[in-house]
């Protein structure tokens, strides 16, 4: 929805526009989905990054924060040319930079933490229906 409605890829938004335009756009699309119900999002990484953002999401939705290591991120994006702020010389580096200031902003907005690893799509799917269906959070439970 955010490359929807920028017009073009979040990459080329990102050059054009820079990070503070683009994390503008993001705030207010954030805003508008959370005040709907039986919304299933899945935001970027930096949505965190500000604080109304989390602020919407924990107290709008349910939050569950699929955690990956750097070193797991990196081997997953290493070749993934789309990701603005990975378009460094270092990416594992700047990925642990990112982590330490991302990960506690993640679990303050966070209501179910789980850790990802390398499970199977299914596999993890059936990880988050778990923690959901223990919260009494999915119809019929």
């Amino acid at each position: 929805m955010l490359e929807e409605r920028l017009g073009c890829s979040i990459r080329a938004y990102f050059e054009r526009e820079g990070e503070e335009r683009f994390r503008d756009m993001e705030q207010a699309i954030l805003d508008e989905l959370t005040q709907r119900p039986d919304c299933v999002l899945s935001t970027g990484g930096g949505a965190v990054l500000r604080p109304a953002n989390r602020e919407a999401l924990k107290s709008r939705s349910k939050v569950v924060y699929l955690k990956s290591s750097p070193d797991e991120l990196f081997r997953r994006l290493r070749h993934d040319t789309n990701r603005p702020l990975l378009q460094v010389a270092d990416p594992l580096g700047r990925l642990r930079e990112l982590y330490s200031v991302r990960d506690p902003l993640y679990r303050e907005a966070a209501h179910f933490v789980i850790e990802t690893g390398r499970p199977s799509v299914g596999t993890l799917v059936n990880m988050i229906v778990m923690q959901l269906e223990l919260a009494g959070l999915l119809p019929g439970t």
